[in-house]
């Protein structure tokens, strides 16, 4: 009678042990998708800014129009792949607008322009955060479920490791300023 009590015991314990690993596992998946979800939040929020931002600046020329529609395609839903392809273009974007203020002084002067200026570089902030929080919990992950002994639970759940968001080949690359 003993014994069994003592076996029951210590498969309460194994079960106990197996659903806490389990869900610990099951909430760095949910923080992923949070992580994953305020890069949408900061995708949202970099397209109503600049859109009005750019709308404001408008005034000066029609060549903001091209960013407004490129930027549609940053809306949610995409994988982490076709978020950082929208992101290459969008950096594109931001090039034409410094491009387009070289070849219009008084745009580059123009109060508005300065105020978009700073809003770019929020919202980019706002992005780079909501980054380095997603893969601060992808890498969370990632490690419970190649660390033993949460990986035999992570194998047999077929939980595999999840993509990092990286940067693209060309932001690799050193930067040359020439003044």
């Amino acid at each position: 009678m003993v014994i069994a009590i003592i076996v029951i015991v210590i498969v309460l314990i194994i079960v106990g042990y197996v659903i806490s690993i389990s869900n610990g596992l099951n909430r760095s998946l949910v923080k992923i998708d949070e992580a994953n979800s305020g890069i949408d939040v900061a995708l949202t929020k970099r397209y109503d800014v600049l859109t009005k931002m750019i709308d404001v600046v408008k005034g000066y020329t029609k060549y903001e129009q091209e960013t407004i529609f490129k930027t549609v395609e940053l809306r949610q839903g995409m994988t982490m792949k076709e978020k950082s392809d929208a992101n290459v273009a969008m950096e594109e974007n931001f090039t034409k607008i410094a491009a387009l203020a070289e070849n219009y002084p008084d745009l580059k002067a123009s109060e508005n322009y300065k105020e978009l200026q700073l809003s770019i570089a929020d919202v980019e902030e706002h992005l780079q955060a909501a980054r380095r929080l997603y893969n601060s919990n992808v890498s969370i992950y990632n490690q419970k479920i190649v660390t033993f002994p949460s990986s035999i639970i992570a194998n047999s759940k077929g939980m595999t490791k999840k993509e990092f968001f990286n940067a693209e080949d060309k932001k690799r690359e050193d930067v040359k300023i020439d003044l």
